[in-house]
């Protein structure tokens, strides 16, 4: 097949560009909901892909924003096409329904970031704060604020706090921590996104019975604690 830069409102591009009426609420206000996942062995169907958890969340934000349910049969015809060329997908729905469809690659150093880790820079301001943060939005502004923040202090990534100064999430998914023999990570309830990753990291400890670690995941991460 040709090489397809995005799917848009039922069509493969190769444009570099995307035409939006001027007075699209989309690049108006970020009046989207999005979600990224990534393609295992170039399929949906794949169970660590997660389709089902993706599509699942990206139905509850627009129930709850009562915004129009698009095509979903379309919208997984437009990701199984791109999945065949990416291993990354981006996934935004427009207020009216319409669907928008990215691929890209993979971080070129992965392994490195897999194997030594990422530095990352605590973002010690509510500037970089994420509006209606149970919910996955094209408002991204604070956490890509925080991202070129980090840059700047020669981070990798950035660690988004509340005004209590607990950690929340990074800029660019949620946070988990390693400290006294347990795994850590902030409850939703504080303010986080409900990531799909996570959601399944917390149903293994379940069936793990790892009871220690499952009642730990559940405190906040603060500042003032030693983690890896």
């Amino acid at each position: 097949m040709s090489s397809a830069l995005y799917w848009y409102d039922g069509k493969l591009c190769s444009e570099t560009t995307l035409s939006l009426p001027l007075i699209d609420p989309g690049w108006l206000y970020g009046a989207t909901v999005f979600t990224t996942l990534r393609i295992y062995e170039q399929t949906l169907d794949h169970p660590w892909t997660a389709w089902p958890a993706h599509i699942e969340r990206l139905a509850r934000s627009l129930q709850a924003f009562t915004w129009q349910m698009p095509d979903w049969q379309k919208i997984q015809q437009g990701a199984t096409q791109l999945a065949q060329q990416y291993p990354v997908l981006r996934v935004t729905i427009f207020p009216d329904g319409r669907g928008l469809i990215l691929g890209r690659s993979l971080p070129e150093n992965l392994e490195v970031l897999q194997s030594t880790g990422a530095i990352a820079w605590v973002a010690d301001s509510l500037n970089y704060s994420r509006p209606l943060p149970g919910h996955k939005t094209g408002n991204y502004l604070g956490c890509w604020l925080a991202m070129q923040a980090a840059k700047r202090a020669g981070a990798q990534e950035a660690i988004l706090i509340n005004a209590q100064q607990q950690w929340l999430e990074t800029s660019t998914g949620n946070l988990w921590a390693w400290g006294e023999g347990a795994w850590w990570t902030p409850p939703l309830e504080v303010g986080i996104l409900p990531g799909v990753l996570r959601s399944r990291l917390l149903g293994i400890i379940i069936i793990a019975s790892l009871q220690s670690i499952e009642t730990r995941v559940a405190k906040v991460v603060t500042g003032n604690q030693n983690f890896v």
